[in-house]
């Protein structure tokens, strides 16, 4: 009877995931897919699908001729959507690397802090997860504005004689993304430093590297799995992201997730909008999958 639990115990703990996955990803996926295979009508909801699950096998099998991706190949035609595409990757990119930048510094001194500093340290970094996300991009608002806190301070003090145009441009985005998703750099790489060996170091030191040398050598590849995942965390919403462009980056700043909330509540136009969105998942999906079969494999032959 134990060994019964235990195995009913084991296939059920393999199968929550699974249905976690099924139900808030693959079938929202369907969906959307669905609808983006839909033709635009002045509706409620304003699309007329192409198939229903109320026609049943039968049903759905006669309809497989009908279904068209014109939704689909009119995102190739126009340049707006490539360029959103473009602009998004691009913002994300750079935004991840300068949160890993800053990001890194942090998360190494509080691995190296004594250990009963860590705690305060780690409330300090997820602190700001307490206050409303969109209260914290508004305050953002306040400092980087003509008039705001940033540029009395730098008049104030002298440092430069005109205020500085930071609103609605690419470096507002900068700084709120940055802002906003330090914590999710910070704390995988906290996790991947703080389980280091310390000793490694020291050998490294005794064979004769230098402080600089043994990081590199030593600290550094170990912290890769935190690096990758702290990347993926910040990088991934980064590109969907659309508060903190619209709030920061004004009306000129072109990323995709700008484009989606247009298309879905300005435009009304719902097939393109899930067409968008797909191909927005599967730019962030497909490269993720690659990577953790490539790393899989890659632990496989080390071992």
């Amino acid at each position: 009877m134990n060994k019964l639990g235990s195995a009913i115990f084991s296939r059920l703990v393999i199968i929550v995931p699974y249905a976690w996955l099924l139900f808030f990803f693959l079938i929202p996926f369907f969906i959307v897919f669905r609808i983006s295979l839909s033709t635009t009508a002045i509706a409620q909801p304003p699309y007329v699908p192409v198939f229903a699950l109320s026609d049943g096998l039968s049903g759905l099998w006669a309809k497989l001729g009908e279904l068209h991706f014109d939704n689909f190949v009119w995102l190739t035609e126009d340049a707006l959507y490539f360029n959103a595409y473009l602009s998004s990757l691009w913002i994300a990119a750079l935004s991840t690397a300068i949160t890993l930048l800053i990001g890194y510094p942090i998360a190494y001194g509080m691995a190296q802090a004594p250990r009963s500093l860590r705690p305060t340290l780690l409330m300090l970094v997820i602190l700001p997860f307490w206050t409303s996300f969109l209260i914290r991009v508004y305050a953002w608002i306040a400092i980087l504005k003509p008039e705001g806190l940033l540029n009395q301070f730098l008049i104030g003090t002298g440092i430069i004689d005109q205020p500085l145009v930071i609103m609605n441009t690419n470096w507002a985005i900068y700084i709120g993304i940055v802002y906003s998703y330090l914590p999710f750099m910070v704390l995988p790489l906290y996790s991947a430093l703080e389980k280091m060996d310390n000793t490694l170091i020291e050998a490294a030191q005794d064979l004769g590297c230098s402080q600089i040398s043994a990081f590199w050598k030593v600290t550094f590849p170990l912290s890769i799995p935190g690096i990758v995942a702290g990347c993926m965390l910040v990088f991934i919403p980064a590109v969907g992201e659309f508060v903190i462009p619209d709030l920061l980056g004004g009306s000129q700043t072109l990323m995709i997730g700008k484009t989606l909330w247009n298309e879905f509540n300005a435009n009304r136009d719902w097939p393109v909008s899930a067409a968008v969105a797909t191909i927005l998942l599967l730019i962030l999906v497909v490269p993720i999958v690659f990577f953790q079969n490539a790393q899989a494999k890659a632990e496989e032959q080390g071992r």
